[in-house]
């Protein structure tokens, strides 16, 4: 038990320290997912800034302004395509106050942007009223995402002629992040995920999208096709997110451009590795510790034992003493006995004051009738022989009683005998001859014919057996076909005699019940219930064993009387 509790310690110490540990490190990584967070919003920063002069700049050149006044668009395209080439832009393209492109850096392309109108695009419209216009979207003519700056394109007078646009690809910010191992997503001011690590992220939304807002969308066609349904995500407290099942460290920033936010995810397995290594350590260390304490615990009790040693004689003197209060304890266990014998004298007179009341109870109707018959007969003076007969049956009925108390209060302490088992049987089945054809019952008898001897009185020995007889006769009474079944059998160690019978069995009532005095199943007046209490105590002076239990499917009773099989010598 003790060691349980320390276990039990040990587990709560555990499970502190790597708590701590676990709080302890994954601030740790907060604070580097934190700079990992700062960089990326940089780099992100950065990139959208690196192009925002070079529109101004191509609004003041003089090819741009010659192509809106002259159409002279051809060395415009060559222009723009070397300046794309040479920046690294997706496109650059001008258009007229309509929304008409007229060059373009791609005009050689599949997807030339050449006599497409872009009047629908926010950052046209920007840029047509005098300001620089930015906006993210998918291409309309490409199906490319991408990020589209535009200036005006003003005449001399200060008007607008025309808009000039980049267009910038951000996939590679992406591609660096997927390349780095990292988990990263920006979003712009609506929720809809512009860029991220994971492809699949890429379009969704971290809400759900209010109606006005996907209305916006779709009059400026931003997302094209894409049906921007909700990311599979739960923040949670703490800095912590769920994505598709998986647990994060969550981290936001916001760029300084259009106000987007920058979503860093971590996650915590370093911080866990390393707070289970160090509460690894720690219990290295404290199991140390504690078998250094049990060594030394150890000596203590070695000291111990040798000072025991010293003690011996005291404990002689004691155990001297203990054999001297045994041998006190013992007398008080005979005199225990010995007044445990009076109360069991005492208890047998009991019973038989019990005995007495019954035998009052049970012979006062008799003898009341008898009384009520003779006073009838002397009123009458009618012929006697039918009142003769009664008061022949209800003396019969009295000694039946009676013969009960007689074998209950006879000592067991008689002389034993060889005693043919099967001769006391068929002795037996000839008195209960009268019980059996009064019931027109069958009683079948499987008794070999070679004596089966055993010690004991003959006497009592037919009592028991007439005892059980007439049970099963009374049993079987009111039965469609009552039948008896005896079974005697031999063998080196028993002589055994069972008695099967079909008639209602034991119910729930088992052979220590039926065995106490005074209870019966039967009605009033047929019996005290002394019958299996008298046999029970002579088949144990016999040395025998009764058994009782219910036939197969609860049906009838089924009696097993056994004595041991006598030496030769004894029967002899």
């Amino acid at each position: 038990m003790r060691l349980l509790v320390y276990l039990g310690y040990a587990l709560v110490f555990a499970l502190a320290l790597f708590r701590l540990a676990h709080e302890y490190f994954r601030t740790e990584e907060l604070a580097r997912a934190e700079g990992r967070l700062s960089l990326y919003r940089s780099t992100v920063e950065a990139e959208l800034e690196r192009f925002s002069h070079l529109t101004h700049v191509l609004a003041q050149d003089s090819f741009v302004t010659a192509a809106l006044s002259q159409s002279a668009t051809a060395t415009l395209n060559i222009r723009l395509a070397d300046f794309a080439r040479r920046a690294g832009l997706d496109a650059i393209y001008l258009m007229q106050p309509d929304g008409r492109t007229i060059a373009a850096s791609n005009y050689a392309t599949a997807h030339s942007f050449v006599e497409q109108n872009y009047g629908f695009r926010p950052y046209f419209q920007d840029a047509l009223n005098g300001q620089q216009g930015r906006f993210y979207a998918i291409g309309a003519t490409t199906g490319a995402p991408g990020y589209f700056i535009a200036d005006p394109v003003r005449r001399e007078d200060g008007s607008v002629q025309g808009v000039i646009a980049i267009k910038i690809d951000l996939s590679t910010l992406a591609q660096n992040w997927r390349a780095s191992g990292e988990n990263v997503l920006l979003a712009d001011q609506a929720g809809v995920v512009l860029l991220a690590s994971n492809p699949a992220w890429q379009y969704q939304t971290l809400s759900p999208l209010p109606a006005d807002i996907r209305r916006q969308i779709e009059a400026v066609r931003q997302f094209p096709g894409q049906p921007l349904t909700p990311l599979d995500w739960q923040p949670g407290q703490t800095q912590r997110v769920t994505i598709a099942g998986a647990k994060y460290l969550h981290l936001t920033g916001e760029t300084n451009v259009h106000g987007w936010q920058l979503h860093y995810f971590a996650t915590d397995d370093r911080a866990l590795a390393r707070a289970g290594l160090v509460t690894s350590v720690a219990l290295v260390f404290l199991g140390a510790g504690v078998g250094v304490l049990l060594l030394r615990r150890n000596r203590r009790i070695r000291a111990a034992l040798f000072r025991s040693e010293s003690e011996e004689n005291k404990l002689r003197t004691a155990n001297a003493r203990l054999a001297q209060e045994i041998t006190v304890r013992r007398e008080a266990e005979q005199q225990l006995r010995r007044t445990q014998s009076e109360l069991e004298r005492t208890s047998r007179l009991a019973a038989l004051g019990q005995v007495a009341a019954s035998v009052t109870h049970e012979l006062g109707q008799p003898i009341a009738a008898m009384r009520n018959h003779l006073a009838a007969a002397q009123m009458l003076n009618t012929n006697s022989e039918p009142l003769v007969g009664n008061i022949s049956s209800l003396v019969a009925r009295m000694e039946g009683i009676t013969r009960q108390l007689k074998f209950f209060a006879r000592s067991g302490e008689a002389e034993f005998e060889p005693v043919d088992l099967g001769a006391a049987l068929n002795a037996v089945l000839d008195l209960v001859e009268p019980n059996r054809a009064e019931i027109a019952a069958e009683i079948v008898a499987n008794v070999p014919p070679d004596p089966a001897m055993i010690r004991g009185s003959r006497l009592r020995v037919e009592q028991v057996l007439t005892n059980l007889l007439r049970n099963a006769l009374d049993a079987v009474e009111g039965e469609d076909a009552p039948k008896v079944e005896l079974t005697l059998t031999r063998t080196a160690e028993t002589i055994a005699l069972e008695i099967r019978d079909n008639g209602h069995g034991l119910g729930a009532a088992t052979l220590a019940d039926l065995q106490e005095p005074f209870v019966t199943t039967r009605e009033s007046g047929r019996g005290m219930g002394l019958g299996l209490a008298i046999s029970a105590q002579i088949v144990k002076e016999h040395g025998g064993t009764l058994e009782a239990r219910n036939g197969e499917r609860r049906r009838g009773a089924v009696f097993c009387l056994s004595f041991p099989t006598p030496d030769q010598s004894e029967v002899t």
